[in-house]
């Protein structure tokens, strides 16, 4: 390869003038055109191409990013020859994936056999309408035919694999297509959740049946609700049930329970208790005797998810059913948004829900009803999608009524 070397501010003409022709040559010019920003002129298929050129600590002209610009022009010589010679080959070559048939797929299946097939039971639909002041639902859709589903009901858990930019070392092909990934550096796409590599363009097409390898989840607390679920191969995260187990076997009679806190260095061992032994951590109250520690590590929990029990997606929908004032409407408007949940976090908010109306059963006890509740959980399952003080502020008594009608009304809405 002919490398020449920066020219300063150079014409188009010039550049191509010095180039001589030969593939391969290229430099770098100031150009005319926009003087203090430089182009990359690059001799390629008897013709040169000019290619606007950045740093910013990297060289690049695209998304990839090279220490050298000799590098950034071997990957780009690579790309053009490629997508020069095979261009017909490469806009066919995803219309006959092997993923359903080897790699992958076919490991997945092996590993995943002893699971039911994938049709899930979805949410019910639920019409709300008042007869002598109370609410009723067709007895088809009681919510206690929803709470029978399935325990391998995880199985139908869809979850998007997490896709990143990855520079391979030595050879790799796409576990999609089954065709080489070509380039010096970003050849491809690699999910960090179950070690899927594919081509960048092949990634758009793969399913969205991420099953996440346990030993790629670092821990148990911040880490996505599905992603933990699918890797546990769980209905729901296993913080969520051990707590619940302990909380309503020692502490239903506690006051002020999920209102009082318990000591924060005590709910930071439960937490790395989780992240260190997952479903073996030891929560009894031979551990932690102080029941507030446990409700305390289980809202930290809900808290630290990166996607919300309520999630950004549906958190405006909520807000704006929380305002509407007939309230037959205002739960046909929750009950609405609560279809649109994905299903692990739909499954976790239903299990919490019904655990919280238990709660409420005892206030005689724990002088905790469905609107303290409300209180304390609103800001923990629900956040706005944009971190601002004033609307965040403004949305916590819309926050507090949202629990507090998912409480009272559990058997219906869900």
């Amino acid at each position: 390869m002919e490398v020449l070397l920066f020219h300063g501010m150079l014409s188009r003409e010039c550049a191509d003038e010095l180039l001589g022709g030969a593939d391969g040559a290229y430099l770098v010019r100031e150009s005319q055109r926009q003087p203090g920003t430089h182009t990359l002129a690059l001799r390629f298929g008897h013709q040169t191409l000019n290619y606007r050129l950045f740093y910013d600590g990297k060289h690049f002209v695209g998304e990839k990013r090279f220490e050298t610009v000799h590098d950034l022009v071997t990957d780009g010589l690579i790309t053009l020859y490629i997508e020069t010679k095979a261009a017909e080959y490469i806009a066919k070559m995803t219309t006959n994936p092997i993923y359903e048939h080897l790699g992958y797929t076919s490991l997945l299946k092996d590993k995943m056999g002893h699971r039911l097939s994938r049709g899930r039971t979805e949410p019910r639909r639920v019409t709300f309408q008042r007869e002598d002041s109370k609410i009723t639902t067709s007895p088809l859709v009681r919510h206690s035919t929803l709470k029978d589903c399935p325990s391998e009901k995880q199985s139908s858990y869809d979850k998007i694999h997490n896709f990143k930019v990855h520079t391979f070392r030595g050879p790799h092909w796409c576990e999609y297509c089954a065709n080489f990934m070509w380039g010096l550096i970003a050849q491809g796409v690699h999910c960090s959740d179950c070690g899927l590599n594919v081509h960048k363009q092949c990634s758009k097409l793969v399913p969205s049946d991420c099953q996440p390898d346990l030993r790629r989840i670092k821990k148990v607390f911040s880490c996505d609700l599905t992603t933990l679920v699918k890797a546990h191969n769980t209905t729901r995260p296993m913080v969520v049930d051990m707590c619940i187990k302990e909380i309503e076997l020692r502490g239903l009679q506690s006051e002020g329970l999920y209102r009082v806190s318990g000591f924060s260095e005590h709910i930071e061992d439960v937490r790395l208790a989780f992240d260190r032994d997952g479903e073996k951590a030891d929560i009894s109250a031979n551990v932690y005797n102080d029941i507030n520690i446990i409700a305390g590590a289980l809202k930290l929990y809900l808290r630290d998810l990166p996607i919300p029990v309520i999630t950004f997606h549906v958190y405006s929908r909520f807000i704006q059913a929380a305002k509407i004032p007939n309230p037959d409407t205002r739960l046909e408007a929750i009950h609405e948004g609560l279809l649109q949940l994905p299903p692990a976090h739909y499954e976790t908010l239903r299990y919490l829900m019904m655990h919280l109306k238990k709660v409420t059963m005892f206030e005689k006890d724990n002088f905790m009803n469905s609107e303290n509740l409300g209180i304390v959980f609103g800001p923990t399952l629900m956040q706005p999608p944009e971190q601002n003080a004033l609307a965040t502020l403004n949305d916590m008594r819309h926050q507090k009524l949202i629990i507090q009608l998912l409480i009272e009304h559990e058997d219906v809405l869900f």
